[in-house]
């Protein structure tokens, strides 16, 4: 199976809609944050082992400690998806922490406060004068 086949991507979008699941609804460990989802899953072709990047909504603190809850449970999830996501083998998961978000979060922010600083500067100028053609 090719790394980008249609088969490996459905693959990739059932183990993550599955591990999702699991993550929100079956997991009692309080170091793993209700905030916390799982923005990208990928499978190896051989199905041995899969990389589900993990993303948490809040501090740093949140994130580590999701990480090791997670990774404390690493066991209960692959029972967990062996016995969701009919596979011929169930892959061993590794998280990795997605900051994607909240980076994309901070850049929002930037782009918001340096046009405020522009349309402050422009209305301190005044209105621009007209050009003649």
């Amino acid at each position: 199976m090719r790394k980008n086949s249609v088969k490996n991507r459905r693959i990739n979008e059932e183990v993550q809609r599955a591990l999702s699941e699991i993550i929100r609804g079956g997991l009692k460990d309080p170091r793993i944050s209700p905030l916390t989802s799982v923005t990208n899953v990928e499978v190896a072709p051989d199905l041995k082992s899969c990389r589900a990047w993990i993303s948490v909504y809040g501090k740093p603190e949140d994130t580590q400690q999701t990480m090791e809850g997670l990774a404390s449970a690493s066991g209960f999830l692959r029972g967990e998806l062996a016995r969701r996501v009919n596979l011929r083998h169930t892959p061993e998961i590794r998280f990795i922490a997605d900051d994607s978000i909240a980076y994309g979060v901070a850049m929002s922010h930037r782009i918001d406060e340096v046009t405020a600083i522009d349309r402050m500067a422009q209305e301190q100028r005044g209105p621009e004068p007209e050009e003649e053609a």
